[in-house]
């Protein structure tokens, strides 16, 4: 079932499992997002220093 069926019923169970869904997702992304902008300056700056 999902929130945008008129049978959802927005009870505490729901509520907390949707916030902790959003708040993980949220993190998630804002990781991922921090790393591929670090990536593309980093790529731009031309650092040809080799970590072997």
């Amino acid at each position: 079932m999902f929130p945008f069926n008129f049978e959802w019923i927005w009870d505490m169970g729901h509520v907390v499992f949707m916030g902790g869904l959003w708040y993980a997702l949220t993190i998630l992304g804002i990781g991922m997002t921090y790393c591929i902008i670090k990536s593309v300056i980093d790529t731009c700056r031309g650092n040809d220093e080799h970590h072997h």
